[in-house]
């Protein structure tokens, strides 16, 4: 893992970017954390191939740090900058003609994400692996938050390390993640947008069903995909902290 950047935000937060071979990301550390005292580690993913430098994950990722949590984003294999197949920008051309024309659009979320969450796993799991090697980062238990549910599902599932686990209904998750939510067993907080103009409201009730976890939480707000309160990364950041802490 190599840094190229490093600046020290007004909240004492350390952030910096490093590329880990092909893969480039960030991380954001709290001015507490410290070899003696290494802070909780959080894996944050944005959804469905957006980059790490999203809006609204670096203002996530900034707040959970100022809590007391490293946290570290990549742009995995397909996401962000990094390059696309030709398949890849088929089934996106499909999905937005889809889109505009008001037909399904299932079959071809089907076609992209399930494989883009495949290719995903590899790089966040050597990334995990770089990350628990730093001084000053991990040390115990990690976490997983993020809109980006169907690598989450996958994650929890092939990971042992991941310990508890926050999910955003706000995106497409493939029929096999929907069946590996059954083998899903870790604390979670789920975050449902109750008019998500985008997302059926009664498959992320499904979802939620099919989790196998004992210890689950729903929490519905109403609003469309974007209106999640800003009282819930307070209360995600609760989450965290019974868990990982």
């Amino acid at each position: 893992m190599q840094f190229t950047s490093a600046a020290r935000l007004d909240d004492g937060v350390l952030e910096r970017e490093f590329t880990l071979g092909e893969i480039p990301g960030t991380l954001w550390t709290p001015a507490s954390a410290a070899p003696a005292a290494p802070a909780p580690l959080v894996l944050m993913a944005h959804n469905n191939g957006l980059p790490k430098a999203d809006p609204r994950l670096v203002a996530r990722a900034r707040y959970t740090a100022a809590r007391g949590y490293a946290v570290a984003t990549i742009d995995a294999a397909g996401c962000g900058d990094r390059p696309r197949s030709a398949a890849e920008e088929q089934a996106r051309a499909d999905f937005r003609r889809a889109m505009r024309a008001g037909g399904p659009t299932d079959e071809i979320f089907e076609s992209f994400i399930g494989p883009l969450v495949e290719k995903a796993v590899p790089d966040w799991r050597t990334t995990l692996d770089a990350l628990l090697a730093l001084p000053g980062v991990g040390g115990g238990p990690v976490g997983y938050s993020g809109g980006w549910t169907a690598l989450g599902i996958r994650l929890a599932v092939a990971e042992p390390r991941i310990a508890a686990a926050g999910f955003f209904a706000g995106g497409y998750v493939p029929r096999a993640q929907r069946e590996e939510a059954r083998q899903v067993t870790i604390p979670l907080l789920f975050l449902l947008q109750w008019d998500d103009e985008g997302n059926p409201r009664q498959r992320a009730l499904d979802l939620f069903d099919a989790f196998g976890s004992e210890e689950k939480t729903l929490h519905a707000n109403l609003g469309g995909h974007t209106g999640t309160p800003r009282f819930e990364l307070e209360d995600g950041c609760r989450f965290l902290d019974r868990h990982l802490k």
